[in-house]
């Protein structure tokens, strides 16, 4: 469902030295189905987002586990005043002793949390434009936390870094390949050689083979294992067990199922010999990054010969031989990472009340206390005097919203989950 959040802007009175925003018209959807045909053209090229925005792997998110938390879609897309759409925000709400949150979809199986921007768009967004965007949330959204948010994706800024912002406190190993370099630019002789010596204990192994998934029945079988060993390797570490919360293994196979390219929405690479699987990795890829998400490896006396480490570098090296730029390992900063990874990701968050706009102080520096506290510049974007009237004036322009939005699903009271 579609609901009536539409904003027609108005130019008159705008100072002259004011930025307009490019965007026309916020539709708030509710409805997965009804936002499908919009989202999935986000996803064709021309567009900026990481892999973990895909359609097909939220919305499996959204049906399989966020409804079952308590989260309902809430899904932005931002038009020009001639409807073409210039952004798609894959939110979901909920409501927590009378706070009602809008947060990324996916939850905390997500790596990155990032819009759906058209590039250009995307390249010359001011913080103009952010209020606009969130101008139709006031009144139905007290807050907006955005966490897990890269800095930059594909040497592009992410323009929410023009919101207040701090530094996530979890980082991620990153890293760089340098497209047709050496083998030893990403992974170092050394370590080459210390993985190959241990691998010869896996090549004397019946049937010993690396493989990327590619039929339905190796990811079924694969995951099959995973869903088996993963339980017992948590437990082993005294870790909870995030895998048998409701609805997260359909989650995960549905998007392991589900094709993309030459491979899936999360792709599994494996070690294995015909007696038993030795390994897995699995992640989101998109062309240029491959992200990793979950691992596991096995209990047997092979655990003992690091093939989670020897998994690595045939990822690695199948990734850098297809022209890949970048691989992480996840959040986190785990010894085995930093083997690979030698750079950081840059990873923020953003705690964000819609009606920021129209907080401004008595000169307009409406985004300056927030991120004058981390020692950065204020965003040149609005300007004195811009304060609401009318609707709601941002940046010297008049927003107004045609029609009251009302949400399809009861919240619970005030002060009651």
């Amino acid at each position: 469902m579609t609901m009536a959040a539409a904003m027609q802007s108005r130019t008159a009175e705008a100072p002259a030295r004011s930025k307009a925003s490019r965007i026309a018209h916020v539709d708030i959807v509710t409805d997965l189905a009804t936002v499908e045909p919009v989202w999935r053209a986000f996803e064709e090229s021309g567009h900026l987002f990481t892999p973990y925005q895909r359609f097909d792997l939220l919305s499996p998110w959204q049906r399989l586990v966020g409804a079952r938390e308590g989260a309902w879609p809430f899904i932005l897309i931002a038009r020009d005043a001639e409807h073409r759409p210039l952004l798609l925000l894959p939110l979901s709400l909920r409501q927590n002793h009378g706070v009602r949150t809008a947060c990324f979809m996916g939850g905390k199986h997500t790596t990155f949390n990032m819009g759906l921007w058209n590039a250009e768009f995307a390249a010359q967004t001011t913080a103009a434009d952010l209020d606009a965007l969130l101008a139709p949330l006031r009144g139905h959204v007290d807050v907006l936390s955005l966490t897990q948010q890269p800095l930059r994706w594909h040497d592009q800024q992410n323009p929410f870094a023009l919101l207040p912002r701090q530094s996530a406190i979890n980082g991620c190993p990153l890293l760089v390949m340098e497209p047709g370099g050496p083998p030893a630019s990403r992974i170092s002789n050394s370590l080459r050689r210390r993985l190959k010596s241990k691998e010869k204990k896996f090549q004397a192994l019946a049937g010993y083979r690396y493989h990327h998934a590619s039929t339905d029945a190796d990811v079924t079988r694969l995951l099959d294992w995973f869903f088996r060993i993963k339980p017992a390797r948590m437990a082993e570490q005294k870790l909870p067990n995030v895998f048998a919360e409701p609805g997260v293994e359909q989650f995960i196979r549905s998007a392991c199922l589900s094709p993309r390219g030459e491979g899936r929405v999360i792709d599994i690479h494996a070690l294995e010999c015909d007696d038993e699987v030795i390994a897995i990795f699995a992640g989101a890829a998109d062309g240029q990054r491959f992200s990793m998400m979950f691992n596991t490896y096995t209990m047997s006396e092979h655990a003992r010969y690091s093939p989670g480490l020897i998994l690595m570098r045939y990822i690695i090296d199948r990734y850098a031989e297809r022209g890949y730029r970048a691989l992480d390992l996840g959040v986190g900063s785990d010894d085995y990472k930093r083997m690979f990874c030698k750079d950081d990701e840059d990873v923020f968050d953003s705690f964000v009340p819609p009606d920021l706009a129209r907080k401004a102080r008595s000169d307009g520096n409406v985004l300056a206390e927030p991120r004058q506290a981390a020692g950065e510049a204020e965003p040149d974007a609005v300007r004195p005097g811009a304060k609401a009237a009318a609707g709601v004036r941002v940046a010297g322009r008049r927003l107004s919203v045609s029609h009251r939005v009302r949400l399809p699903f009861p919240f619970p009271p005030c002060g009651r989950r």
